[in-house]
């Protein structure tokens, strides 16, 4: 199992969007879609998860090294954001 490291902006997101402290290691540990995103050169894990009342996709964004992954940031998908970036080829399955 590879550390989890949550970067300084993840915080910052997590507090500035009231976001559950664990639910972004949860989405990368737990996440069935993951991506590469070609426009950051980072990969993407989504899930549909309950946020503010409602179920929403929300994606975290992370770099995976030998022992450890980083997580960097965390935002809800909007309706047709994912469908987009996939369509685009902007995101690839991993």
């Amino acid at each position: 199992m590879k550390e989890i490291i949550y970067s300084p902006h993840l915080e910052f997101r997590i507090k500035v969007r009231d976001i559950p402290y664990s639910l972004p290691a949860e989405i990368y540990e737990t996440s069935r879609e993951k991506y590469f995103d070609f426009a950051t050169k980072k990969k993407v894990a989504v899930k549909r998860v309950l946020y503010k009342g409602k179920n929403r996709d929300m994606m975290v964004a992370y770099e995976e090294g030998f022992s450890e992954v980083k997580l960097i940031t965390i935002h809800p998908l909007k309706l047709l954001q994912k469908y987009n970036r996939i369509k685009t080829k902007r995101w690839r399955k991993l």
